[in-house]
């Protein structure tokens, strides 16, 4: 499945049997290999929970584990919604950064083609994105912070969408360097868990240009998590206004964002794609 062309391989844990937990690194690894695999951003389960109504867990096409990843979350929710595994439209998803809620949206032939995830509340702290350093200096808890970074300093805004983001604002996302400075921020020694990386510049009070270096995978078409903590920093910088929905430009396609000023909460709206489904062969 794909959502904005940020691809997973999704595996039904109400199922199959998933392999053992030390071997989910390394499938996910394998799936998410274009050439000797399938080919993928990296792998999803999808499992049942006794929190939420379901469970999502997130493998990076690197084999790390991911605390929470937006895209994912819409395609987990259309997945579990036309399975029956949920009764309503509205429900609960648990990740490893927390629990969401999902509301689907049909179309004329009863699919689930749109979703909206409540984000939650986002993060603003600094221990709580994490990142080393001493207090939050800032008001409203914004961290702008200069990182020394290859002879460079680099100023961005950090935020967690319960997993890291450190925001830089640019001139123009095309000529940004994304492949360069993303990787060297995402494993800078500021970040104890390394970060997501989003370059985003500001086309008007309601739209934002964007691109994004994700921990773990790269340079992707999109990120969910990434795309509300654009517009989070974009308001915390007053760029843009809180309770606005704000389109946001990714690669794959546009995410509509919203930062609720009733009760602080993040809400991303967007497309669920299902691409293929098929049988992988595991070796043993």
């Amino acid at each position: 499945m794909q959502g904005l062309g940020n691809s997973y391989i999704y595996v039904d844990g109400f199922k199959e049997n998933i392999p053992n937990e030390e071997s989910l690194p390394n499938l996910a690894t394998e799936v998410a290999n274009l050439h000797t695999g399938i080919g993928s951003d990296g792998l999803i389960l999808i499992l049942p929970s006794n929190l939420a109504d379901v469970r999502m867990r997130v493998f990076n096409s690197d084999g790390s584990e991911a605390k929470n990843c937006g895209n994912g979350l819409r395609c987990v929710s259309k997945y579990v919604f036309e399975h029956q595994y949920v009764e309503h439209k509205h429900f609960s998803i648990e990740t490893l950064g927390g629990i969401v809620e999902s509301l689907v949206h049909l179309d004329e032939d009863g699919a689930a083609s749109e979703v909206t995830v409540d984000m939650g509340v986002p993060r603003l702290k600094r221990k709580d994105v994490p990142m080393h350093g001493e207090g939050d200096e800032l008001e409203e808890h914004v961290i702008d912070a200069t990182e020394h970074i290859d002879g460079v300093d680099y100023t961005f805004t950090a935020v967690s969408m319960g997993n890291p983001h450190a925001v830089f604002f640019v001139d123009s996302v095309g000529e940004a360097s994304v492949e360069t400075v993303g990787p060297l921020v995402e494993q800078a020694a500021l970040f104890p868990e390394g970060t997501n990386v989003e370059f985003i510049s500001i086309k008007n009070g309601t739209e934002i240009d964007f691109a994004v270096w994700e921990r773990g995978s790269g340079m992707t078409q999109a990120c969910g998590t990434g795309a509300c903590a654009a517009v989070i920093a974009a308001v915390l910088n007053k760029k843009v206004k809180k309770d606005e929905a704000i389109v946001v430009h990714l690669s794959g396609g546009d995410l509509t964002i919203r930062w609720s000023s009733k009760d602080d909460h993040v809400w991303m709206k967007g497309p669920a794609v299902t691409v293929c489904t098929g049988t992988y062969m595991i070796d043993g």
